[in-house]
């Protein structure tokens, strides 16, 4: 299986690569700059790609394809940022949530349907967040964002139906990633999801096993 993963230079990112190189996948790494020398990427086959352009998106997927078919997206790509009321919220943040979250989302998910709708099969899996859900006060922006996502993934999976494609979004509470845990460290670690967790549930969705299931919003809190 031909596996394309967006962000896969984060911390999420990292431990889905591995999690899906050891189920036997061949990985195609994401992401806007690969370090050289970087030892992560003698592992996969990397592109390095803007994917905050339709065209960064369909040159990564002309690049991807050019190692066979895709049989499954793995979108991995989101971003935070706010922490104010409603009333206090900049059109700046706004619009950074709605880009980073869901029209880079709509951008990579719509190139890579072009070949799966061609080959008449396809599974795509992107990653949302419990607030898509369980909004809380200060988050506005990044929780309709998210819900934004859900929304976009769940057409994706009622146009793919009847043409052999499904589309899934999980929804991770606080991720146990470096980068987390630089940004909150008074919280408990031991509380958050696990990366390998979100990234074997993945795994598992883009799998034939799966092939039922398309449309559904998959929590995954971790103990959060």
């Amino acid at each position: 299986m031909n596996v394309v993963i967006t962000g896969a230079g984060g911390g999420l990112g990292r431990a889905t690569c591995r999690v899906f190189a050891e189920s036997g996948a061949t990985v195609i790494a994401v992401d806007r700059h690969w370090a050289q020398p970087e030892p992560f990427t003698t592992f996969f086959t990397t592109i390095a790609a803007d994917l905050t352009t339709a065209e960064g998106c369909d040159k990564m997927i002309g690049e991807a394809l050019t190692h066979g078919p895709i049989d499954a997206l793995v979108h991995l790509v989101g971003g935070f940022s706010g922490g104010s009321p409603i009333a206090e919220t900049s059109d700046q943040t706004w619009d950074l949530m709605m880009s980073v979250n869901v029209r880079i989302a709509f951008t990579v998910i719509r190139a890579a349907l072009r070949p799966m709708l061609q080959a008449r099969r396809g599974k795509i899996a992107a990653i949302g967040a419990r607030a898509a859900l369980e909004p809380s006060p200060n988050f506005a922006a990044y929780a309709v964002s998210k819900a934004a996502l859900v929304a976009l993934v769940k057409n994706v999976a009622a146009e793919g139906k009847n043409s052999g494609i499904t589309a899934n979004v999980v929804l991770p509470s606080t991720i146990d990633t470096p980068a987390n845990r630089k940004a909150m460290p008074q919280s408990d670690f031991a509380r958050w999801v696990a990366p390998e967790s979100i990234a074997k549930l993945l795994v598992w969705l883009t799998s034939d096993a799966a092939a039922d299931v398309s449309g559904a919003v998959i929590p995954i809190y971790g103990r959060a």
